[in-house]
């Protein structure tokens, strides 16, 4: 037990300073953002909002998401990383507690849209600064890290909303969201000041590759979106399939995806240690986790037995802990050819692609064809960016795509 502990603190070893408290202030910012998994329920069961509703809602959230995304990576490559990540955390903190006082169809959408926008920004900032704290042996390990407080923010995050819905009402939510924004933003610049940070992997691009033109990057992009299409089903139509289909309530609802980020940050660090000396290459990794996060939605057409859910979570998990960390270093390792901040905002738009489509898209689905159909869908495109990434590792392999 001894050696196995410290084999898994070894994982850990050589990450910089900077790359900890990085990871520290997205854990606070991240446990605080327990709005999110429970949105769609909450635009159905305290407003009362039609599933369809709740779609067009989920869209706009994508289209901030993908607005922000694109602003966020022009302004760090003007302005650089630190000023954008500062302004984007607390006017996000500040967005979230005044959503709470939004009540109709029109607002909502346009609420969600501006909240969004403005959050999304850090995204591309985030990822250059990890790429600058980090030295350039430790890439895949930094970005795991960020992850894994990501992840254990998520775990706390839905079990304390789903006790904070219980206890209290969703209004809670927006003021511990909001809150720990701008608790994430004081540290921050208290630790992360240019002043007092080390940067650790400086490069200069003489002439950068423009990220529109990198046709692998692209079709990257596109199995990204998809996956992402697959993923974020877990974040509207699952939870309402948990309580429509199973009559699960918020609170066990909160413990499942709980469930997920806990055991993310238990397993993941090894587990990309481990996958990190394997023959295999990032892209066959990341044909493997979709494959695995198509089977987690395409099992529970199978049977109506509720402990089915749990069998998909740990699909879902195991897929999402291959395939984010090594797309993650996928596109940080492209970005040195160009404008990082490019390359990383369309990175992040990737999944604001999938936000506004994958939200909209399986709401909709479930209302006019149910759900059984949905899963047989939503894992048909986790089958399609499989391959994707399956003929991309080839083609790039065989070195005829650069």
């Amino acid at each position: 037990m001894k050696t196995l502990f410290n084999s898994y603190i070894n994982t850990f070893r050589g990450l910089s300073e900077e790359i900890w408290w990085l990871a520290l202030i997205t854990l606070i910012n991240r446990a605080g953002t327990m709005v999110i998994p429970f949105l769609s329920l909450y635009l159905k069961e305290d407003l009362h909002f039609t599933v369809s509703h709740v779609g067009w809602v989920m869209s706009a959230f994508g289209l901030g998401s993908v607005a922000g995304s694109w602003i966020g990576g022009k302004l760090t490559d003007k302005i650089g990383y630190y000023k954008v990540m500062v302004h984007s955390l607390w006017a996000t903190g500040v967005l979230f507690i005044g959503l709470q006082f939004l009540n109709t169809f029109a607002t909502i959408c346009l609420g969600i849209f501006i909240v969004m926008l403005v959050a999304d920004a850090f995204r591309p900032a985030m990822f250059v600064a990890l790429n600058a704290y980090s030295k350039p042996e430790n890439k895949i390990r930094s970005l795991t890290l960020i992850r894994l407080a990501i992840n254990l923010g998520f775990s706390a995050g839905p079990a304390i909303g789903g006790l904070i819905i219980t206890g209290l009402s969703y209004a809670g939510l927006f003021w511990v969201d909001g809150i720990t924004c701008i608790i994430a933003t004081l540290l921050m610049i208290k630790v992360l000041h240019p002043k007092k940070a080390k940067i650790l992997d400086v490069f200069e691009i003489k002439h950068p590759v423009s990220a529109y033109s990198d046709k692998a990057f692209m079709i990257f992009l596109v199995a990204m979106a998809l996956f992402g299409i697959v993923f974020l089903q877990y974040f509207s139509t699952v939870t309402i399939y948990y309580n429509d289909v199973h009559a699960l309530s918020e609170l066990q609802i909160g413990i499942i995806l709980g469930m997920n980020g806990f055991l993310i940050f238990i397993f993941e660090m090894p587990l990309i240690k481990w996958l990190e000396n394997t023959k295999y290459t990032k892209l066959a990794l990341m044909c493997f986790g979709a494959i695995l996060t198509g089977l987690s939605l395409l099992i529970l057409n199978f049977t109506s037995w509720s402990g089915v859910l749990i069998i998909g979570m740990l699909l879902m998990t195991l897929g999402e802990m291959i395939t984010f960390p090594f797309s993650n270093a996928f596109a940080v390792e492209r970005a040195k050819k160009g404008n990082q901040g490019e390359y990383m905002a369309l990175y992040s738009i990737a999944f604001s692609i999938s936000h506004i489509i994958g939200h909209n898209a399986g709401l909709q689905t479930a209302a006019a064809m149910g759900y059984n159909a949905t899963w047989y869908i939503v894992s048909l495109i986790a089958l399609i960016c499989a391959f994707l990434l399956w003929m991309l590792n080839r083609t790039l392999n065989s070195k005829r795509l650069l």
